[in-house]
């Protein structure tokens, strides 16, 4: 049995180093971009108005209210160039573009209309002293010609997708996403949730939640399935995933040392090899990696929902970040709330609730409940609390490993309920 350190080193090295594709932006939602966005154009691309009211000229002086001007014309957004002159006025809308000579918009209520005509202002006196440059949105203000507005490994969420959108970028350079496939192993289990169970049946919840966090890391799920505890079924299960270009694969089930446990003996038949099956951990000590013959990396995690939680989070999906181009994943180091038991010698990997106190300090609390077949914890658990060491006890204020939910996903904090 090897450690968590050195497991994740075997992965490492196994993974495969990221592929790129263009793709167009409308596409590109969640995706990692693998090269530099350079802008290539001023954003906004003109000068224009901020507020609803009258373009003016002041040259770098103030004007003084109680000033005079002539409307010379009207602006509204959509409308072509046009040019003003320095002793006039135009009347302006939010978002037109500013006549060209003119550099400051006074807001609509603090000018008072002389005259009109046909109802459009003709004539007007300032009720303000308007400030050079006031209420106008510079050409270039936001985003230059020419610079880089987003770096290679960014993630692209609905806020760098607004900017992509308003910048006009067509196609972007992105990370291909991992192709991944999941195998939920066990003649017990039911897919269909309409289908009464019958006596040692239960329901296979653990494929489609690996199909949902794996979607949420970053991976392309292109083929899923159930298949019982035999070699025959299994086999053909792997070839078809295979066939729909998996490069990652995961099972449930069919990993530890019971007699249906078939998994390692099936793999090594088709020539994988077995880098480790066992990690000091819980829950998910069973864990296996092995490489096909193709150089598909095969992941078998075990049965209960927990330990597959576990497995995916904590071995998969570091090699999925790995293969999209990231960064190591940051942790934080946060005081335990009160005294958690562990297994000694083993590293723990334990639902967890990250909470903000009345002070504004942050500290994780262990839910209670941590068997791995447990699910309700995890409608609690914003969080992963990872503990190791000899110690059978860890006490509160200990600094815990803190790490999100998913390695995409900003860690969520909750308000520290009072005692």
């Amino acid at each position: 049995m090897i450690t968590y350190a050195q497991a994740l080193q075997i992965l490492l090295a196994e993974a495969p180093a990221p592929k790129t594709e263009q793709v167009a932006v409308a596409e590109a939602a969640g995706r990692v971009l693998a090269a530099p966005v350079v802008s290539a154009q001023h954003l906004p691309p003109f000068d224009n108005a901020a507020m609803d009211g009258f373009a003016l000229c002041a040259d770098g002086q103030p004007l003084p209210a109680g000033a005079v001007l002539q409307v010379a014309g009207w602006q509204a957004a959509g409308d072509a160039a046009a040019q003003g002159e320095a002793a006039q006025a135009w009347e302006i809308m939010t978002g037109a573009r500013m006549p060209a000579g003119l550099d400051s918009v006074v807001p609509v209520e603090q000018v008072e209309v002389l005259d009109a005509v046909e109802g459009r202002p003709a004539r007007v006196r300032l009720r303000a002293m308007v400030t050079p440059g006031q209420h106008v949105r510079l050409r270039g203000q936001d985003v230059e010609l020419g610079e880089t507005v987003l770096a290679a490994g960014t993630s692209l969420d609905v806020n760098a997708m607004t900017l992509l959108h308003a910048l006009g970028t067509a196609r972007v350079q992105v990370q291909q996403r991992p192709q991944v496939a999941v195998i939920s192993t066990g003649k017990e289990l039911i897919s269909d949730a309409a289908q009464p169970l019958q006596s040692g049946q239960i329901r296979d919840s653990n494929r489609p939640f690996l199909v949902s966090r794996l979607h949420a890391a970053g991976a392309d799920v292109v083929w899923n399935g159930v298949v019982g505890d035999d070699v025959a079924a299994f086999d053909a299960a792997l070839d078809a995933a295979l066939a729909a270009g998996a490069r990652v694969v995961l099972s449930t089930g069919a990993v530890s040392q019971g007699r249906y446990d078939f998994i390692p003996d099936a793999l090594r038949a088709r020539g994988a090899t077995v880098l480790f099956h066992k990690v000091a951990i819980r829950p998910g000590k069973p864990l296996l990696f092995a490489p096909l013959a193709d150089g598909c990396l095969y992941f078998g995690l075990p049965g209960n929902p927990i330990s597959a939680a576990v497995g995916l989070r904590f071995f998969v999906e570091p090699v999925l970040r790995r293969m999209l181009g990231l960064e190591e994943e940051a942790q934080l180091r946060l005081p335990l709330q009160g005294d958690v038991r562990k297994p000694p010698g083993l590293r723990m990997h334990a639902r967890a609730r990250v909470e903000l106190d009345a002070g504004g300090r942050l500290s994780v609390r262990v839910l209670s409940g941590q068997e791995s077949f447990r699910l309700k914890t995890m409608l609690q658990a914003n969080a992963w609390a990872i503990l190791e060491g000899e110690d059978a006890l860890a006490p509160a204020g200990t600094l815990a490993r803190v790490q999100g939910w998913g390695h995409r996903e900003p860690l969520q904090l909750a308000r520290q309920e009072e005692a």
